[in-house]
C-alpha cells in the first residue's frame, strides 16, 4: 500500500490526499484507503498529477463502471476524439465552435446527472488549463444541509421526491421550467440515504430541481427556494481554486457544486469522467438491489 497522508481542505467538506501518483497501478489497500477518505469527506483532491486520459480511466475503473454521456441530438464535440465517456469542460474554441462543453461563465449549484434513473455516483475532474482568476468550483455539503434544516421543513419533505430536469449546456437557469419533451427528467428522493455511510443528504439543486412532486405549485416553489438558499450557506461550502494537475473526485450523492465566473478570453480546460451508481432510495427503504430482488 502507498504511504498516504490525508488533510482536510476545510471545516465544511473535502480532503486532500498526498502520497499517490495516479500514473501508477494502485493496489487494493490503497484504493480502499482512498474510498474511505472519499466517503468520509465527500470530495478528495490529488495535486500535482500528470496523467493521460487512459490513466484517468484506469483510476475511475477502480471505483466502478465509467458513465457514458447519453443525450439526444448530435454527439458532444469531444466525443469524436475521446469517446462517449469523456467531457471536456472548456471554453476553448476551434473555428468559433467550443471543443468541449459548459464553456463559459458561472454555473449554478447542481449534482451531476440527477435527471437519469441512475445518476452518476462519482465525478472525476482533472485540470489541464486554468485562467489567471476565477473558474473556481464551490462544493456544498449536502449532509450538513439536510441535518440543519428546521424540523418542520424536514417533516414537510419527508418521503417526498424532487423532479430533476436539465437542458443540456445550460449553466444558469433563466426560466421556470425546462422542456421535458426534449430533455431527460427523473424524480428522486429529496432525502437520499447514502448506501455506504448510511447518512441522509439533501438531494436537490437550483439548476436542476424543478418541483417537489405532489405539492401545490406555490408551496413547492417556496420550499425549493428556501432549500436552494440553505445550500448556499457559506458554512457548508469549500471553494476550490484550480491549479493545473489537480484531480478532484466528488460524491454526487451527498454534495452539490457550482462554478464562479472567469475571464472569457483566457483558456480553461478540464477533463471529466463519471462513475455509475444505483437508484437512490427513500429513507427507511432497502438498497436498490434488495428492493428489486437482485
Amino acid at each position: 500500500m502507498s504511504k498516504i497522508e490525508i488533510n482536510r481542505l476545510s471545516d465544511a467538506i473535502g480532503a486532500e490526499i498526498r502520497g499517490i501518483d495516479l500514473r501508477q497501478e494502485l493496489d487494493g489497500e490503497t484504493v480502499a484507503a482512498i474510498l474511505d477518505a472519499w466517503h468520509g469527506h465527500q470530495i478528495v483532491l490529488f495535486r500535482d498529477q500528470d496523467i493521460s486520459i487512459e490513466q484517468q480511466r484506469a483510476f475511475a475503473e477502480k471505483l466502478g463502471p465509467i458513465g457514458t454521456r447519453t443525450r439526444p441530438g448530435p454527439k458532444p464535440p469531444e466525443a469524436a476524439e475521446y469517446g462517449p465517456d469523456v467531457m471536456l469542460v472548456s471554453n476553448i474554441r476551434k473555428n468559433g465552435v467550443p471543443i468541449g462543453s459548459l464553456p463559459d461563465g458561472e454555473m449554478m449549484f447542481h449534482s451531476d446527472t440527477p435527471y437519469f434513473e441512475r445518476p452518476a455516483m462519482a465525478t472525476i475532474l482533472y485540470a489541464i488549463e486554468i485562467p489567471s482568476w476565477g473558474g473556481h468550483t464551490l462544493f456544498s455539503n449536502s449532509y450538513t444541509a439536510a441535518e440543519t434544516l428546521p424540523e418542520d421543513v424536514k417533516r414537510r419533505l419527508a418521503g417526498r421526491k424532487g423532479m430533476q430536469v436539465y437542458e443540456y449546456g445550460t449553466t444558469i437557469k433563466d426560466k421556470d421550467k425546462y422542456d421535458r419533451e426534449n430533455f431527460p427528467y427523473y424524480a428522486h428522493p429529496i432525502f437520499r440515504k447514502h448506501p455506504t455511510t448510511g447518512k441522509s443528504a439533501l438531494y436537490v439543486s437550483e439548476l436542476m430541481t424543478e418541483e417537489i412532486v405532489g405539492l401545490p405549485v406555490k408551496e413547492s416553489d417556496e420550499l425549493l427556494e428556501y432549500l436552494f438558499q440553505h445550500q448556499r450557506n457559506t458554512k457548508f461550502i469549500y471553494e476550490h481554486p484550480w491549479v493545473p494537475g489537480d484531480l478532484l473526485m466528488w460524491d454526487n450523492r451527498c454534495s452539490v457544486h457550482a462554478r464562479t465566473d472567469f475571464p472569457p478570453e483566457e483558456r480553461r480546460m478540464l477533463r471529466r469522467l463519471t462513475v455509475e451508481d444505483e437508484y437512490p432510495v427513500l429513507e427507511g427503504e432497502p438498497p436498490y438491489r434488495e428492493a428489486v430482488g437482485a
